[in-house]
């Protein structure tokens, strides 16, 4: 009898072994797929009054089990626990409430408005159809936020949903699972598979699942887009970002310095969205790393055992050695860490958070994603440079503008090209349920959240009604002649000629031709 494989899950902060995640196989995964298929068809045609009740329950054991999800969330990925209830564990139960009492709204039909009068009698609906079976496979750094909206969303739309979650994070994985089954769900409209991550994608796209939501990096996401041109299976993609921070002359610094902290170390700088370039007006520049230095020097990094320490461990021992590779790659090139916090010396996946000035766009650190606890600062002559320099990136995600003058803040905001750009804040609208969410360039494809979002999650369905279909044909069908020719081109000169006299003309060779439809 072959013995069952399990995923071991240890803490990055102690080396703790945290339990076990049966590992599935292919065709583990094919079975979940068919019952998928097999249950959709029923909870698609599932009221969505009742499939709003379903998430609402989920809502409440979120809400119920708050404290045990944000230490699972904090054990399992190395944050901190406040940082999990925050960023994660909150921003799920007010998703599941958004969506839950939006979804009849974001699914109802609507009515299309006749374009002419010409072809008023064609009345059109749209109507959004769920796609059928969606694959989610989310990362490891927000193992339960990012992929918590995607299944709401995708349940209520009346898909049947299989989830794959990060295999450095499984515990949070199952936890995931354990709120879905509180729901009540038939039988196959939701399951959890733990395939690794090499493998799981392609394994999604040559299963037959009519969609796929990845979150990871653009290297993976752009070999699961060339997979699934193969058989033309749409794909959504958050691929990541190296998101810049503008402060301008008027900026209100303390709180411009404040949010860079947050934004740019919350989870130890291991979000998409994360502060991780700073481009600094010069005429603030010094005032600005004063504060900036002072904040981040008193930053507390440890293992979260009383709430408090402000930063915990990195995920994976991998991601410590692409941070240090950009941090020396930088300094190679001149650059300078002009603050550091303090670090535990033994023991843990952790790092200090760091900010780097002496930057330039020569080096890794301010062209490629960090993902850790660094953050680099430039100064610029003015905002048109800033502007300039942020859009220098292959990515483009979110952005911020901080500023007293909103009004300058909003051009300023137009001029910068990332799918989310925010004003004096950063790394908040993924928490805003409202909020569409996905970026420019290599950023992504896509949107998740929001009314855009939830479209994602259904294709349009366009039924057009004749409501003269008692009449025998239109004036186009056969047989043709050039008394056909000219009544449609009637149609166009009454529509559209310049003057009263071709339009008049136009409308009488159309209605020499109405006598056609009549006949057989």
């Amino acid at each position: 009898m072959e013995q069952t494989q399990e995923t071991q899950c240890f803490n990055p902060a102690t080396g703790e072994l945290l339990g076990t995640s049966t590992l599935d196989t292919i065709e583990d995964l094919q079975e979940r797929i068919a019952g998928a298929r097999a249950a959709q068809v029923a909870w698609a045609e599932t009221p969505v009054k009742q499939r709003t009740r379903a998430m609402l329950r989920v809502r409440d054991y979120v809400v119920d089990h708050a404290d045990e999800l944000s230490e699972t969330v904090s054990r399992d990925n190395g944050k901190t626990r406040l940082d999990a209830i925050s960023t994660e564990v909150l921003p799920a139960a007010i998703a599941a409430h958004y969506y839950s009492k939006q979804a009849r709204r974001f699914l109802r039909t609507r009515r299309l408005a006749p374009a002419n009068l010409m072809l008023a009698n064609k009345r059109s609906r749209v109507r959004q159809v769920p796609w059928g079976v969606i694959g989610v496979i989310s990362p490891w750094n927000y193992p339960f936020g990012i992929p918590f909206s995607e299944v709401v969303m995708g349940l209520l739309a009346g898909n049947a949903v299989v989830l794959k979650v990060a295999t450095q994070t499984q515990m949070v994985g199952r936890a995931l699972e354990q709120c879905f089954q509180a729901a009540g769900l038939p039988e196959g409209v939701f399951s959890y598979v733990n395939l690794p991550g090499r493998i799981v994608g392609d394994a999604f796209l040559e299963n037959g699942i009519d969609k796929l939501f990845f979150t990871g990096s653009v290297a993976v996401g752009k070999q699961l887009m060339a997979k699934a041109a193969e058989t033309l299976t749409p794909v959504s993609l958050e691929l990541g970002g190296n998101d810049p921070m503008l402060v301008c002359p008027d900026a209100d610094l303390k709180r411009a310095a404040a949010g860079a902290v947050w934004a740019g170390l919350s989870n130890c700088g291991q979000s998409c969205a994360a502060v991780e370039r700073i481009y600094v007006h010069t005429d603030v520049f010094d005032a600005f790393m004063d504060l900036l230095s002072e904040k981040v020097s008193a930053l507390r990094v440890g293992f979260d055992a009383d709430y408090d320490v402000d930063l915990g461990a990195m995920t994976t021992e991998s991601q410590i050695e692409k941070v240090r590779h950009q941090v020396q790659d930088a300094m190679d090139r001149g650059a300078t860490v002009h603050a550091q916090s303090m670090c535990p010396k033994e023991g843990g996946n952790f790092l200090p958070a760091m900010i780097m000035t002496n930057v330039d766009h020569s080096m890794q650190i301010m062209r490629e994603e960090t993902f850790g606890p660094v953050v680099a600062v430039m100064e610029v002559r003015d905002m048109d440079q800033a502007v300039e320099l942020a859009n220098d990136a292959t990515l483009g995600l979110t952005a911020s503008v901080w500023s007293r003058n909103r009004k300058t803040a909003r051009r300023l905001a137009t001029r910068i090209q990332a799918g989310v750009v925010t004003i004096n804040d950063h790394l908040i609208s993924h928490g805003l349920p409202e909020t569409p969410w996905g970026g420019f360039k290599e950023s992504g494809l896509g949107r998740t959240h929001g009314a855009i979002g939830f479209a994602e999650m259904t294709q349009p369905q366009c039924i057009v009604d004749d409501l003269t279909h008692r009449v025998k044909k239109n004036i186009w069908w056969y047989p043709h002649g050039q008394g056909v020719y000219q009544s449609v081109k009637g149609i166009i000169h009454a529509l559209y000629a310049k003057g009263l006299t071709r339009r008049v003309s136009g409308f009488f060779r159309l209605l020499r031709a109405l006598p056609r439809v009549f006949r057989a």
